[in-house]
């Protein structure tokens, strides 16, 4: 499709709270790079100049005035860029119009969801579109999934240089994490949970760790959703709540790479406690903890302060016996919390990424599958994250 773009990437949804803190990344990172051409979009006017005025952005970062329902102003937006950097969610409820404007225009689109039900229903009803298009399209370029979609396939080229063969079952191990999760997630959970009552079909989508992925190459998965002790790490370990995200874009991953993984690749994700009865009475409470999808969870646009979101971090480990019986490990590290200091890092090095660093021929990704080492290496190189062997 050939499109004039005088655009790299726009930031769609600047004025809310995680937007505003990608629009500030991109102006303490790229603020005086000329090879970077991204401007601010949203609703109102007003607030996208307050936004201006406040991280003080220059002239030269274009505002551009679009609502979310506005086809013509999504269309024309979408035809301008060469990439859509969207943080307005819940997805399933604002999100689609601007999706399909980017398919339409073979334009690519990355944002920070975590809704796996309507990434599904989005994947049936645009893939073949996105195909034709060009328009190339990578969910989940937050906290959930880069991480731990980048750390398995970081995790198996490691296996693969020291056997020559993927590692059939990996664990994903948070094994230290401070911050808190935003109020995108909290809202983008309640959403689903609703939906979900109301459409069987969604509820499935939503259990199926094959949902994303060929569910005729189906392996029985781990049970990741009880407290037990892990013998191989010494340690108690509890259900992760963004396992239920991240374990389907894995294995999307594995599905669109040809089953680099292999066919009967297995995947969990859980949070380390500690061994002995401190470990497993935290395990237990980690498991009935349902605050997130609760009223007191945290509210869309609010946030921590930037003093909390500075002191945040997060520790993953993936781990897992190549054929061999070496039991290797990796692990992947941030510097900042994962909900908002974190995440608005990834996501504007994912769309960066995805304009200026990969070719690819349409359809909808997953971080790994689209972007890989090439987004590893700008995450070390810009956005505080790292990736270690450790065995």
């Amino acid at each position: 499709m050939s499109i004039e773009r005088d655009l790299d990437v726009v930031i769609f949804g600047a004025t809310g709270f995680t937007g505003k803190l990608v629009a500030e990344y991109f102006q303490s990172q790229y603020g005086n790079d000329s090879s970077v051409k991204w401007a601010i979009a949203g609703r109102n006017e007003q607030k996208l100049n307050d936004v201006k005025q406040e991280l003080g952005i220059s002239d030269a970062v274009e505002m551009i005035v679009a609502d979310g329902d506005d086809d013509s102003a999504l269309d024309t937006l979408t035809k301008r860029t060469h990439v859509v950097l969207t943080t307005v969610g819940p997805y399933q409820i604002y999100g689609e119009k601007l999706l399909s404007a980017c398919v339409d225009n073979g334009t690519g689109y990355t944002d920070l969801c975590g809704e796996p039900a309507w990434m599904h229903q989005m994947i049936n009803k645009y893939n073949d579109k996105a195909k034709e298009t060009g328009a190339n399209i990578v969910f989940s370029c937050g906290f959930d999934s880069v991480p731990f979609d980048l750390g398995v396939h970081y995790l198996q080229q490691h296996a693969k240089k020291q056997t020559g063969d993927a590692i059939e079952y990996v664990k994903g191990r948070v094994r230290k994490m401070q911050g808190t999760f935003s109020g995108g997630t909290a809202a983008s959970l309640k959403a689903t949970m609703v939906a979900a009552k109301k459409d069987k079909s969604i509820m499935a989508a939503l259990i199926n760790p094959f949902s994303l992925a060929d569910t005729n190459v189906a392996t029985e998965q781990p049970d990741g959703n009880k407290p037990y002790f892990d013998e191989q790490l010494g340690t108690w370990v509890a259900p992760f709540i963004m396992a239920a995200i991240n374990t389907k874009n894995v294995h999307r991953a594995n599905y669109l790479s040809n089953y680099a993984y292999g066919k009967a690749f297995k995947y969990d994700e859980m949070l380390m406690t500690g061994p002995g009865e401190k470990g497993e009475a935290m395990a237990k409470h980690v498991a009935n903890d349902k605050s997130l999808a609760s009223d007191d969870g945290p509210k869309p646009g609010e946030g921590p302060s930037k003093e909390e979101r500075e002191n945040g971090f997060y520790d993953v480990m993936f781990v897992g016996n190549a054929t061999n019986g070496d039991m290797l490990a990796v692990s992947v590290k941030g510097d900042k919390d994962p909900g908002y200091g974190s995440t608005s890092k990834m996501i504007a090095e994912s769309a960066l990424c995805l304009c200026k660093d990969v070719s690819l021929s349409g359809g909808f990704y997953t971080p790994a599958s689209a972007l890989g080492d090439r987004l590893i290496s700008r995450l070390e190189a810009n956005a505080g994250l790292t990736f270690t062997i450790e065995k």
